[in-house]
């Protein structure tokens, strides 16, 4: 049984592959924790090694070009048909069919951060939907969620029907154990947990909060780099995908699904974390944020934000993206006679921002770590009038460093709509448009 743990990283970059895991994205790999677990020229022999069951756990259509085709075979002690049937568990904090939820303002919209619960609350329990567009059941769009917990799951499993999660860790390590393996996430890295795949949380900091993106649309890739070259951005060997780790346990235990946002529970005698073997592309994976290669203007003007690009859901309009997640990293700023932070702005596509760490480089103060804004479709964003002034009268002479920070986006191309819980919530700040208020008028027809 693989049972290898890794130090907690520290802020700076690990040059070498953490031990337990498998490097690249979404390759063909094929990993076993026991030798021969394996079978060899085929994927379902008549009798499997070790008396396990074959299962194959596919990610997208049958028939998806190889290019997109996404699949695993497994080969567990239990097949995943194996528990009792489900049952509602009620839940009044998910929205997965975003048609249902209030209108939506054209305000400009942020949040402070989530409070740690008051009572005993696992990785689960301590969602919240706060937006999102779309609907999990048409399998377009996606749920943008919070999440709080200082609890571990105990004897208890997750999986989601709706999408494919991609979490942001802001404060608190997570141990997630999956069917394929396990994975140690910190701030500043991300996970991605397939559709389908079930998995357990537990807290080694005792609590945890983040950011989860549920993905109910095609799934993520890298993007293209075009006139970039072939390296920069997020490469694909940084990726990490983790090796096979089953668990042998037969007990009481709680498999949890999510299923077009509402959840179900069932009962199950066993572990369902008990693939000894797998091969294929259909995994989960981790990628650390600060081995992002950064691009940027060595001359004048500051590019648009499509140069910050980790991973992005193409839609079927090409060029078009249903999810890009984009990150605003440490970075150095060189462009001359430029101004330098993110210009104000009106998009097309729209925008929920969190915060991992340090300060936001367009906003002085008010968008903190854990915290969350929305700046939807048309609606004018950009620097807060402290940020304006000093970028304003900066000396862009020499290169500065932004520094200490780790900001990222939720970009749709849809209009992304809070739910009741984010419109009516304590943690709205009521006075966000303020931040622009002292923006002041300096127009002279008489001077350029």
């Amino acid at each position: 049984m693989d049972t290898q743990t890794r130090t907690p990283n520290t802020a700076s970059s690990r040059l070498e592959i953490e031990p337990g895991y498998q490097s690249g994205f979404a390759n063909e790999f094929a990993t076993e924790a026991l030798p021969g677990a394996l079978p060899e020229g085929r994927n379902s022999p008549q009798r499997a090694a070790y008396g396990l069951y074959a299962e194959q756990l596919s990610g997208t259509a049958f028939t998806a070009p190889r290019g997109h085709n996404r699949r695993s075979w497994l080969y567990r002690i239990h097949p995943a048909a194996v528990h009792k049937p489900f049952t509602p568990l009620p839940s009044e904090r998910l929205v997965a069919n975003f048609a249902e939820v209030p209108a939506t303002p054209p305000n400009q919209l942020r949040w402070d951060a989530l409070p740690m619960p008051a009572e005993p609350t696992d990785f689960i329990d301590g969602w919240v939907t706060m937006a999102g567009n779309g609907a999990a059941e048409s399998m377009n769009g996606c749920a943008i969620h919070l999440y709080a917990a200082n609890r571990s799951m105990q004897d208890r499993f997750f999986y989601t029907a709706d999408g494919e999660l991609l979490i942001v860790p802001q404060e608190g390590r997570l141990h997630i154990a999956t069917e394929l393996g396990k994975l140690d996430v910190e701030p500043f890295e991300i996970a991605v947990i397939p559709r389908g795949v079930r998995f357990a949380v537990s807290l080694p900091d005792g609590t945890a909060r983040g950011y989860i993106c549920e993905n109910f649309g095609a799934l993520l890739r890298l993007p293209d780099l075009g006139p970039i070259g072939s390296n920069g951005l997020a490469n694909p060997r940084d990726f990490l995908t983790p090796h096979a780790a089953y668990e042998d346990r037969e007990g009481d235990f709680e498999l949890v699904a999510k299923m077009n946002g509402n959840l179900w529970r069932a009962d199950i005698g066993h572990s369902p974390l008990d693939v000894v073997a797998w091969h294929g592309n259909y995994a989960p994976y981790k990628y650390d944020l600060r081995r992002f290669n950064t691009i940027g203007s060595i001359s004048f003007d500051h590019p648009d934000p499509s140069i910050f690009l980790v991973l992005q859901s193409q839609s079927d309009t090409p060029g078009v993206d249903s999810i890009d997640f984009v990150i605003f990293p440490p970075r150095w700023l060189a462009a001359e006679d430029t101004f330098r932070p993110p210009w104000f702005h009106r998009n097309v596509a729209s925008e929920f921002m969190g915060l991992v760490h340090g300060v936001y480089d367009a906003k002085a103060e008010g968008f903190v770590p854990g915290g969350a804004s929305l700046h939807n479709c048309m609606s004018g964003h950009g620097p807060d009038a402290e940020t304006f002034e000093k970028a304003s009268h900066g000396d862009t002479s020499t290169p500065k460093k932004v520094a200490d920070t780790m900001a990222f986006m939720f970009e749709t191309r849809t209009l992304i709509k809070p739910t009741r819980f984010a419109l009516e919530t304590a943690q709205l700040q009521a006075h966000y448009y303020e931040c622009w208020q002292g923006l002041k008028k300096h127009f002279n027809p008489e001077q350029r």
